[in-house]
């Protein structure tokens, strides 16, 4: 089925939705944390009482300033909050509080991995509507979220793949999540965004009819959604049908997207400002004081990364797509000595990422410090212990919670570099096994893995291995001389 997408050009755009980490809503008092007892947090104002006033919550302008400085955009000094009309159960007022034709910024972008530059229509301030439980036989409305501050993210339809969709969601999550606006849960619904798709033929210059695929909370789920959606699209149009503008959903059990509702226009909803709002202005010192407390961006760490650590590109973008982690490998490089950045990015990136993953924790609370990492790494720097002796020493590390260096003491785990030692067993390994030795001599020097292995699996693992080569090499060059 995907052969058919060879004679098209994909076009994606994305509307991003990201909940601000703020303790109250958008517009009034109530709290805004996650779990609470349904319909416990609300009032008047986002239940959409008559007579009850919205005030703007001054910490949402301050993240919202700090997103549009973040990726490059053109904040608005004069904007203006719009009604969005429509009617659905969670929606108490029967509009949402949004932007429409004076959002409070426009333009900027996100650069992808590949380098390409995707352009940003416009970020806006806008609430959150409730949510509808659905069970067997009723349904129910929760309003905790309603009125939770949102920023919508919107992207031109420049994306040409579901990669680099999910490339861009991975670095406007990383982003928000650096400057501490958002905690960005995708399970939690705190991130998440409505992919508009369409088809185009190849060459032509008119984009086709779109479908947008709504609330997509994963990575792995926004490629599935845009793969399948694209195939759907280019069946239909091969076969001669029509593709139909409408909203759609994603199964995640099925893989398959299926219509949820027509696709509205902005014309739909009858926007007109909102008579209980003013006019929002942003002046410049407000600007100019949220652009002094930015931190460091995961561009500008990950270009430090390269240069400052000397890492490959690929790992450094790792590290910086989410903050504790580029803050848990920088903490383990002021304590490497003999171990080098890129051997801790290592560990970080495989070892202790697969730990962290599986034992759901985060770096700032796993077992494993910073520091222990890099004690590890300096140990294998060292030559105490081998990179094979390492995996056991980090597994009762993760286990234990112990440092390194009292585990490798206590388990007498100390990797032997006598030479010594070393060629006792070796020459015992290569008089043992007359038949290996004749291959090697024979030419095939592949066979010294099996020498190798012999000789660190008698040794417990705990043998230099480059030592060990080395000896082993010139006890079996030595019978070629005696030949």
């Amino acid at each position: 089925m995907s052969d058919l997408l060879q004679q098209f050009d994909l076009v994606i755009g994305l509307e991003v939705h990201c909940q601000l980490d703020t303790q109250s809503k958008l517009f009034c008092g109530c709290s805004t944390s996650f779990g609470g007892e349904p319909n416990a947090h609300t009032c008047p104002v986002c239940l959409g009482l008559p007579g009850a006033l919205p005030v703007v919550n001054k910490k949402v302008l301050d993240s919202a300033i700090a997103l549009a400085l973040a990726v490059g955009a053109d904040i608005r000094q004069r904007s203006v909050f719009a009604r969005k009309q429509y009617f659905y159960p969670d929606l108490p007022k029967g509009y949402q509080i949004s932007q429409f034709d004076l959002p409070f910024c426009e333009k900027g972008g996100i650069t992808l991995t590949s380098g390409k530059f995707i352009e940003l229509t416009r970020i806006h301030i806008e609430e959150d509507a409730g949510k509808n439980v659905h069970g067997d036989k009723n349904s129910f409305v929760d309003l905790n979220r309603a009125g939770i501050p949102l920023l919508e993210i919107v992207s031109t339809p420049q994306l040409e793949s579901a990669e680099e969709a999910s490339d861009f969601l991975r670095r406007l999550h990383s982003i928000v999540r650096f400057l501490e606006i958002s905690n960005a849960n995708m399970e939690e619904g705190s991130f998440r965004c409505d992919a508009n798709v369409s088809l185009k033929r190849k060459g032509a210059t008119k984009l086709g009819t779109r479908c947008e695929i709504k609330n997509l909370n994963s990575f792995r789920n926004i490629e599935r959604a845009i793969h399948y959606e694209a195939v759907r699209q280019a069946d239909i149009i091969v076969q001669g049908g029509t593709i139909i503008q409408q909203t759609m959903l994603f199964d995640a059990n099925s893989g398959s997207t299926r219509p949820m509702r027509s696709k509205e226009e902005s014309h739909d909803y009858r926007y007109f400002p909102d008579p209980d709002l003013p006019v929002l202005f942003i002046n410049e010192e407000r600007i100019e004081k949220t652009r002094k407390s930015l931190p460091e961006l995961p561009a500008q760490l990950e270009k430090r990364f390269i240069e400052q650590f000397e890492l490959p590109a690929v790992d450094a973008a790792q590290l910086t797509s989410d903050r504790d982690l580029a803050k848990y490998f920088e903490s383990s490089t002021k304590f490497l000595k003999k171990g080098t950045p890129k051997l801790a990015a290592n560990w970080i990136l495989s070892e202790l990422a697969r730990e962290v993953n599986d034992r759901s924790w985060t770096y700032m609370n796993c077992p494993v410090s910073a520091q222990s990492i890099a004690q590890l790494v300096n140990a294998i720097g060292e030559g105490t212990i081998s990179g094979k002796i390492a995996k056991t020493v980090f597994k009762s590390m993760v286990e234990t919670g112990k440092d390194p260096e009292t585990i490798i003491k206590e388990e007498g785990l100390v990797q032997i570099s006598d030479k010594s030692a070393i060629r006792t067993l070796v020459e015992r390994i290569v008089n043992e096994n007359p038949a290996q030795v004749a291959e090697f001599l024979s030419g095939k020097e592949k066979i010294i893995g099996f020498f190798v292995g012999r000789i660190m699996k008698e040794s417990g693992g705990k043998m230099n291995p480059a030592a060990v080569n080395a000896v082993l090499l010139s006890t079996l060059n030595s019978k070629k001389v005696g030949s």
